[in-house]
C-alpha cells in the first residue's frame, strides 16, 4: 500500500572541519500524499539529496522530524526503497541475480525469486535475452533499469529516487522517463524524486517542490495539473510551458537570493 511522507520543521547542520556549524537543510516542512509522485528541484548543495537520506532512515536529522504512514522514521525499512544516481550493480552478478538480490537477502528460495525478476523485465523495457547478461555487457540505459527493477521488485510502498537517470544521454533519459510513468502507474507508489530535469519533472510529478540555496527551504510548491497518461509530445503544450515558466521563476527568485516565491496560478 503507498504510505504519505511528511517532514515537519526538519533540518540538518554538520560539523565543518573547523569546529563550527555547517547547515545543509531546512528548515523544511511539507507532505507527499499516499500515491502521489512528487519532484524536488534545486540548486547544487542545497540540501536535495540529504532530505532523501534523512527520507531513507540513512541520516538522522538535528531538529524536527520525518514520517512515513505517521511514524517517526528513524532506520531504513523494507517499506522505502531507494535508488541513486550510480547503478551500482555487482559485476560478478548476472541481470537476474541483481535483480532478485533483495529477495535472496529476505529468504526467497532461488527458484521463486529467478521467477520474479524474470517477470520484471518487460516492465523494465528489458528483453529475455538479458536475463543472464553481466553488468559489463549493459549499456547505461540498460543499467539503470536493472537498478530500478532491483528497488521494485521489493514492492517498497514508498520510492527515493535521488537523480537517478542525470548520467544517461537525453534520448535514453526520455525513455527511461516514460517507463517509469508507466511502471507507477502500475504500482501506484508514493514517489520523490530528486532531479535536475525541468521536463522530466513536469512529465512525472504531481506536484514539483522548488528548494533555496543551501540550507535548503521550500520556496516554491508547483501543481502540475496536466492528464495523465502523459507523453513526450505533452512538452509542447502551452499549458506544459507554463508550468516550466513558474519552476523558472522560483529557480530565478532562489539565485538572486530571495525569500519564498509567490507565482502565478499557485
Amino acid at each position: 500500500m503507498p504510505a504519505r511522507l511528511a517532514v515537519h520543521d526538519l533540518t540538518l547542520t554538520y560539523q565543518s572541519p573547523g569546529g563550527y556549524p555547517l547547515p545543509a537543510l531546512g528548515p523544511i516542512s511539507f507532505a507527499v500524499d499516499a500515491g502521489a509522485f512528487v519532484s524536488v528541484i534545486g540548486p547544487s548543495g542545497c540540501g536535495k539529496s540529504t532530505l532523501i537520506r534523512i527520507l531513507a532512515g540513512l541520516v538522522s536529522p538535528t531538529t524536527g522530524q520525518a514520517l512515513l504512514a505517521q511514524q517517526a522514521i528513524r532506520q531504513p525499512s523494507s517499506r522505502v526503497g531507494v535508488m541513486f544516481q550510480e547503478a551500482n550493480l555487482m559485476p560478478w552478478r548476472t541481470v537476474i541475480e541483481n535483480i532478485a538480490l533483495p529477495l535472496e537477502l529476505t529468504g526467497v528460495n532461488q527458484a521463486a525469486r529467478r521467477q520474479a525478476a524474470l517477470d520484471w523485465l518487460p516492465r523494465l523495457g528489458l528483453g529475455d535475452e538479458f536475463a543472464d547478461a553481466y553488468p559489463s555487457e549493459l549499456s547505461g540505459g540498460m543499467a539503470q533499469r536493472v537498478a530500478l527493477g532491483r528497488v521494485l521488485i521489493q514492492q517498497p510502498d514508498v520510492l527515493l529516487l535521488d537523480e537517478p537517470f542525470g548520467a544517461l544521454d537525453s534520448l535514453t533519459r526520455e525513455q527511461i522517463t516514460l517507463d517509469l510513468m508507466r511502471v507507477w502507474a502500475l504500482n501506484n507508489q508514493t514517489v520523490l524524486m530528486v532531479t535536475h530535469n525541468i521536463q522530466e519533472a513536469i512529465l512525472l510529478s504531481d506536484r514539483i517542490l522548488v528548494l533555496s540555496q543551501r540550507p535548503g527551504q521550500l520556496i516554491a510548491d508547483i501543481p502540475v495539473d496536466l492528464p495523465r497518461p502523459r507523453h513526450i509530445d505533452d512538452s509542447y503544450r502551452a499549458e506544459f510551458g507554463a508550468i516550466a515558466s513558474q519552476v523558472r521563476i522560483g529557480l530565478s527568485g532562489r539565485s538572486r537570493g530571495f525569500g519564498k516565491v509567490d507565482l502565478p496560478g499557485t
